[in-house]
């Protein structure tokens, strides 16, 4: 499903106009992304916690050439889903 898909679900499921619940979900998302990028985490209940993982620097090997690369450490976002979505999606 894409943005657009989602916004005509929800705007026909609640009878609000499609422009309206466009922006609220770019504010939701624009919130989420400056939320972890200051390094908080975001919980949505019954949905998951958004957060930011530091991922330490390792020693990976080229598939191609069987080279050995440094792959330097890293900060990458992460989304672990709520109990409730887990089983939900079962």
């Amino acid at each position: 499903m894409t943005k657009d898909e989602l916004v005509a679900k929800v705007a026909e499921s609640t009878g609000i106009k499609k422009i309206d619940i466009h922006k609220a979900l770019d504010a939701v998302i624009n919130t989420i992304i400056q939320t972890i990028k200051a390094g908080e985490k975001v919980n949505i209940t019954g949905l998951g916690i958004f957060k930011l993982k530091d991922k330490k620097a390792r020693l990976a090997r080229n598939p191609k050439t069987g080279e050995s690369v440094q792959v330097p450490a890293k900060r990458a976002p992460k989304f672990l889903a709520s109990k409730n979505f887990k089983e939900t999606v079962k």
